[in-house]
């Protein structure tokens, strides 16, 4: 579920930055006063962008790993549920 959100939060990020700045000057905006006349430097979207591509690949990348951990858990307990008894 953890690398779901990071892939959501990644998608958003990268394609809408602005959105990003707006949500951080909001929350400062809740501890300290005069936030609104803040404004993010051309360079700082560009790096919330490859912030948001980057978590986007980790997001993804763990959940490959998680899905072929799953799976190769599943392998092994076919295996022995197919295993013959052997007689005593």
């Amino acid at each position: 579920m953890g690398y779901a959100i990071a892939v959501a939060q990644g998608v958003i990020t990268a394609l809408g930055p602005r959105l990003s700045v707006e949500t951080t000057k909001r929350l400062l905006g809740l501890s300290f006063e005069g936030t609104a006349g803040l404004e993010a430097r051309p360079w700082y979207r560009r790096q919330l962008r490859a912030t948001g591509v980057g978590l986007v690949a980790a997001g993804l990348a763990g959940l490959a790993l998680e899905a072929r951990a799953e799976e190769s858990e599943t392998d092994g307990l076919e295996t022995d549920c197919k295993a013959e008894p052997t007689a005593e």
